[in-house]
């Protein structure tokens, strides 16, 4: 007997969402706030009947254009270049959050479910890895997060660095 949609949905382990914790937090005070608010309207979404979805979404997927926007500004105000692989990686996310409204609209209802249940899967890692290492990039080029100035913008010319703002491209 195959189970239906709903029922593998409650059986994912991301399904319940995600709980804040330190393992999430990357050490810089405004990125961990951001992400606090990007957690929980995941776990807001997770909660939400599909068939009440769409709004919530649209504002989970203004919220995560923000979000991606801001950490891709700060990595080149502090020497990536544009098209390094942590900006590409949230490019991939948006363009597939983009399509999934377009589906649900088109009649998948479970799409934003089953969407929210891989970004819970896939954010724990993105923020221990790629943000928990911009973050420590921001830092040690004193960086401010909150004015986006850096204290010393002579320490970033002729940098064009291409990694993901972490030790690995992982």
């Amino acid at each position: 007997m195959e189970a239906t949609q709903t029922e593998q949905r409650s059986a994912s382990p991301f399904a319940a969402g995600l709980s804040w914790s330190n393992e999430l937090h990357t050490g810089d005070e405004r990125m961990d706030n951001t992400h606090e608010e990007f957690v929980t309207m995941l776990n807001a979404l997770l909660k939400t009947p599909p068939s009440e979805q769409l709004n919530l979404y649209r504002q989970f997927l203004s919220h995560t254009v923000e979000h991606f926007a801001q950490e891709d500004r700060w990595m080149v105000a502090t020497g990536f270049s544009e098209d390094n692989c942590h900006a590409g990686q949230h490019a991939t996310i948006l363009e597939t959050m983009r399509a999934v409204e377009t589906h649900y609209v088109q009649g998948d209802p479970d799409i934003i479910s089953r969407l929210a249940e891989a970004l819970a899967e896939w954010f724990p890692q993105h923020a221990a890895t790629m943000d928990a290492g911009l973050a420590q990039h921001l830092k040690s080029v004193n960086f401010d997060s909150e004015t986006e100035t850096l204290a010393d913008p002579t320490l970033i010319k002729n940098v064009t660095m291409s990694g993901c703002g972490s030790v690995s491209c992982s």
